[in-house]
């Protein structure tokens, strides 16, 4: 069998990144929905948008398996960190939403 040629070996290197890129895009989409369910049950509960305890937790868990998977765990706090302001800020909506 022919050995590939350098663009055909970045064309398949490049296919499994979008792969890779349409399943995180697929994951988040889950997690979103997840998170809005937690949302509304605060909100239902007047339960705070924001549980600093738990996110601390979670980002201990988060780069301990980064380290796992040898991937920076910085980067790893800094995506969940990122997420996390984006579901409170979706969390705080919900609330008002309903105080209105």
């Amino acid at each position: 069998m022919a050995e590939l040629t350098p663009q055909e070996q970045l064309n398949r290197l490049r296919s499994s990144i979008d792969n890779i890129d349409s399943a995180l895009i697929h994951m988040l989409a889950e997690r979103f929905r997840c998170t809005q369910a937690v949302g509304e049950l605060k909100a239902e509960h007047q339960m705070p948008a924001s549980d600093p305890g738990r996110e601390k937790r979670q980002v201990a868990r988060l780069r301990a398996l980064a380290e796992d998977a040898q991937l920076d765990p910085a980067f790893a706090e800094k995506w969940f960190n990122f997420v996390v302001a984006e579901v409170i800020q979706h969390h705080v909506t919900l609330a008002e939403a309903r105080e209105a």
